[in-house]
């Protein structure tokens, strides 16, 4: 008698257990549904983390460049221009729109001297965040190089050597 007991407990068992799986159905969907905004605010929220420093080290790339075409010009004043116009170009290349762009060239000349070049480039947050959020953030970058110890001076060349050209412009 004992082995039908507990057949017959055994089977009331099981269909409690069947009873309680049936009640979870569709919790699945839920939980998934639940879930999926926010899997997706961390990857936006990843993107976002990565294009920010990806546009500083691009910012960076500019204003190396932009140095580098200053401490090759012959005057101040195509030192400036010719940082600006590199700064622009490299920014333009590297798909960075700035709304606002500073090219701020200094120093001399003179050979075995140091120019340095800051790039400022106010950004839209949405552009780095690929979402449409208001605001602007600056990245700024500067960098300095050596004008060369060895290069001579173009044939009739003005003496002054001297740079200190902030250049703003859209």
């Amino acid at each position: 008698m004992s082995h039908p007991t507990a057949h017959a407990s055994s089977s009331h068992h099981g269909s409690g257990l069947m009873r309680t799986l049936r009640g979870d159905q569709g919790s699945a969907t839920a939980e998934l549904v639940l879930l999926i905004p926010v899997l997706l605010l961390a990857v936006w929220f990843l993107v976002y983390c990565s294009r920010l420093p990806d546009a500083r080290l691009r910012l960076e790339d500019a204003a190396h460049q932009a140095t580098r075409a200053a401490s090759q010009a012959r005057s101040p004043s195509n030192a400036a221009r010719q940082a600006r116009s590199t700064a622009t170009a490299a920014l333009g290349q590297a798909g960075i729109a700035c709304q606002s762009l500073t090219v701020d060239t200094r120093g001399s000349l003179q050979p075995g001297s140091t120019v340095t070049v800051t790039v400022s480039c106010t950004v839209g947050l949405y552009d780095l965040a690929l979402l449409q959020l208001p605001g602007t953030t600056v990245l700024q970058a500067r960098f300095a190089a050596p004008v060369d110890v060895y290069r001579g001076r173009a044939p009739g060349a003005a003496t002054a050597t001297s740079i200190d050209a902030p250049q703003e412009g859209p």
